[in-house]
């Protein structure tokens, strides 16, 4: 059997390649950026054509870099930002608008209504989702009825969906000649559009926001012995690797962090933060603002379910005081910044450019930074950025507890911002609760490796995965209770003053 697996990493910034040994070690990487289009306020775009060559390009220069060719992969994974939604014309390949990314807001209507209009429950009870701006579903019905041609399109079953997952397989095996159009259940579980007991597209869902069925991929499992397809030869991968694993990038980093137990929890650090919980079998309804949503179904065997909290603005707050307010030159600088100070100086930054994801799903909320008087400098609002993404996983894990019952011990982090160690510390701080980093912080890549590997026998069961998890480090709280509770009060005060600043009809 060939030595490695690979994994396309399709991510909200940028697109990378990356290649495992068994070990769960890192043989290989490249990685690429992609443009962030911004039409108009709250509206976030990609291309997905250049996607496609981003993806076709980190794959070629991945295995070139390595010597590595695709006799050398047993087998090759996707991971991929969700909820982007992408409609594509199925027999030339040429996308009818650019993907919509799950930070736009355009669709604030369109999921207000519904739940004026009493659909939310329903919505809620079968998806596991409460009607949002972040899910593909409104996001489908806004290309409907706002592109020209779009739905007539789809009702002659020409224009498809997908999440950039469906996007890269349909492209990698074959686009207008005979690509493949599936996703995995994690993906499809992000929609609004599919049951959480039957894991099917759900005819009541689709009426609620009018999609033809036949716009939607066949959703398979997260990792598939019988592969989804297979890469062509004259392709980015150069030969013929069967594609069998597929997870939305969260669910991916709960395999890559072998969260694999009821109970298991982490905590990914990117342009949003996402915590996730193991619920095991059972489906919990989140009654504290989380999602329920698919952890990962494995084969045939049972699915695994997750409370999810999903935080819209962490890491790119990060960017945006790099690239729109210019004090910063880049991410590793904010943590310098903010070191210039000992505390943040009484200034609170909540960065609700999109609104506010868990647990409050208010789309009507905007980012304000609060406490400030003449004493403050750039380095206090460095060091609010930081505690921002602390406190909104705060935020998270305290709904979790009143959901699950569970009080997490430790938190396993994984994503770009762990490489900064003083906002770890605040994490730590904010929660009470040690947190740990693995020495493999690439979670979402290698997720999508061990789904992929697991299908072809490249591992035989989850526990060699388990084998494979080290810790890099470990950041133990070191504010008192007070210090904690004090502090976080003060947060969501400044939370408070976020809300009803947009007119959601």
């Amino acid at each position: 059997m060939p030595e490695y697996i690979g994994a396309v990493d399709q991510g909200t910034t940028s697109t990378r390649f990356m290649i495992f040994d068994h070990g769960g070690n890192e043989v290989g990487r490249h990685q690429l950026e992609h443009e962030q289009i911004l039409p108009e306020a709250g509206w976030v775009e990609h291309n997905p054509v250049e996607i496609w060559e981003r993806t076709s390009s980190v794959i070629q220069t991945g295995l070139n870099r390595t010597g590595l060719a695709a006799k050398d992969l047993a087998a090759l994974g996707i991971t991929n930002q969700r909820e982007t939604t992408v409609v594509w014309d199925r027999r030339n390949g040429r996308p009818l608008y650019n993907a919509i990314v799950w930070q736009d807001t355009r669709t604030d209507r369109i999921a207000s209504r519904l739940e004026r209009e009493g659909h939310g429950d329903t919505i809620r009870r079968k998806a596991g989702l409460p009607p949002a701006t972040y899910f593909s579903g409104g996001k489908i019905q806004w290309i409907l009825e706002n592109v020209d041609g779009a739905r007539e399109a789809a009702e002659r079953g020409d224009a498809i969906f997908g999440n950039t997952d469906s996007w890269l397989v349909w492209n990698l095996t074959g686009g207008p000649n005979g690509g493949v159009h599936v996703t995995d259940v994690t993906n499809a579980s992000r929609t609004m559009l599919m049951d959480l007991e039957t894991l099917d597209w759900d005819d009541e869902l689709l009426a609620l926001f009018g999609i033809p069925r036949s716009m939607l991929p066949q959703i398979r499992p997260s990792s598939s012995p019988t592969p989804y397809g297979t890469t062509l030869a004259n392709g980015p991968v150069g030969g013929e690797v069967p594609l069998t694993g597929i997870l939305g990038d969260q669910q991916a980093a709960m395999v890559g962090q072998v969260c694999l137990s009821p109970g298991e929890a982490k905590n990914t650090y990117g342009t949003g933060n996402f915590m996730l919980l193991n619920t095991g079998t059972d489906l919990v309804r989140s009654e504290a603002g989380l999602l329920t949503t698919v952890c990962y179904k494995f084969g045939d065997q049972p699915t695994v379910y997750a409370l999810e909290g999903s935080v819209a603005v962490t890491g790119s707050a990060v960017q945006w005081l790099r690239d729109q307010l210019g004090i910063i030159s880049g991410a590793a600088q904010s943590e310098a910044l903010a070191r210039q100070v000992p505390d943040n100086g009484g200034v609170y930054f909540v960065p609700a450019f999109s609104g506010l994801f868990a647990p409050y799903w208010r789309s009507d909320a905007r980012g304000a930074i609060v406490g400030l008087s003449r004493y403050n400098t750039n380095a206090h609002l460095a060091r609010a950025t930081l505690e921002a993404i602390c406190y909104q996983s705060r935020d998270v894990a305290d709904a979790m507890a009143k959901d699950s019952g569970v009080a997490l011990d430790i938190l396993k982090v994984d994503g770009g911002i762990t490489a900064n160690e003083l906002c770890m510390q605040i994490q730590a701080d904010v929660l009470g609760i040690p947190v740990s980093r693995p020495v493999v912080a690439e979670t979402t890549a290698l997720g999508a490796t061990y789904a992929a590997g697991l299908a072809v026998g490249f591992w035989k069961d989850t526990d060699e995965l388990r084998t494979n998890w080290n810790e890099s480090k470990r950041w133990e709280p070191q504010w008192s209770a007070e210090q904690r509770d004090t502090a976080y009060a003060r947060w969501q005060k400044a939370v408070q003053r976020t809300l009803d600043w947009v007119d959601v009809e």
